[in-house]
């Protein structure tokens, strides 16, 4: 069943924020099963690395844990698509999510001047992804915003 929420300009981006949500989310349940190295190269760091190593449990319950979330904040971008149905406090949740997004895209620019040995490729890739995921969530829920409505 779709939702109640009509065909709008921002179902495109929505939806394209939406693929990319369950693509992240796809990843880190790969990293689990790719084991130590999956989580190095993804940049997990060093400690779960280790972890993930010994056969601790917390690196798989964290990425559980992150897919979980980033899979909600996909069926919320569909959710506001309308190809899913009207997900509670639906306006506040994209606006929510959208912010997460940006913050994490751009927090690395203060980062980088404050310590700059941090950066490095990962670093700015990822940021560079996130601020795009951002991007397109900012984008949907702006030109949706009028549908959105409850």
């Amino acid at each position: 069943m779709l939702a109640t929420i009509p065909s709008n300009p921002g179902t495109g981006w929505l939806i394209v924020g939406g693929w990319l949500s369950v693509l992240a989310a796809l990843l880190h349940i790969a990293c689990i099963f790719g084991g130590p190295e999956w989580y190095r190269f993804f940049g997990a760091g060093e400690g779960m690395t280790r972890a993930a190593t010994r056969g601790d449990l917390r690196p798989t319950l964290i990425t559980l844990a992150i897919a979980t979330i980033l899979l909600v904040w996909g069926a919320y971008a569909f959710s506001g698509a309308g190809l899913f149905p009207r997900l509670p406090l639906l306006r506040t949740g994209l606006v929510v999510i959208t912010a997460i997004y940006l913050l994490r895209g751009l927090v690395f620019v203060p980062l980088h001047v404050w310590r700059p040995q941090h950066s490095d490729s990962f670093a700015i890739w990822s940021s560079l992804i996130v601020l795009a995921y951002g991007a397109a969530y900012a984008a949907g829920t702006f030109k949706a915003w009028r549908h959105l409505a409850p």
